[in-house]
């Protein structure tokens, strides 16, 4: 019985925070600025996940990662491909450890 309760309590704290917003969102009219807003927050999510492992890929050689990382913004800035945008900044990173 205590399984089914916290199974429950736990659907309960996960579905719950969804669906609200969710439900309540197309009542209200956001001005566009809360909208552009809105929109850069994956960019700003992605960013945070990935800036600590640019720093940590080598404990000897920090700035290994940072010339990585360089490399796939200015790729990504090129607007190439993000197969070739992964590729090229692991080959600049492998490179750049070598020497």
């Amino acid at each position: 019985m205590n399984i089914i309760l916290i199974i429950l309590g736990m659907t309960a704290a996960t579905y719950l925070p969804r669906m609200l917003p969710a439900l309540f969102m197309g009542r209200f009219q956001f001005p566009a600025w809360f909208h552009r807003w809105l929109k850069n927050i994956p960019y700003a999510a992605l960013g945070a996940l990935i800036f600590p492992g640019i720093l940590l890929v080598d404990e000897d050689q920090p700035l290994v990662g940072v010339v990585g990382g360089l490399a796939a913004a200015v790729l990504a800035y090129l607007k190439v491909h993000i197969i070739f945008i992964m590729f090229g900044a692991i080959g600049v990173v492998l490179v750049s450890q070598n020497l």
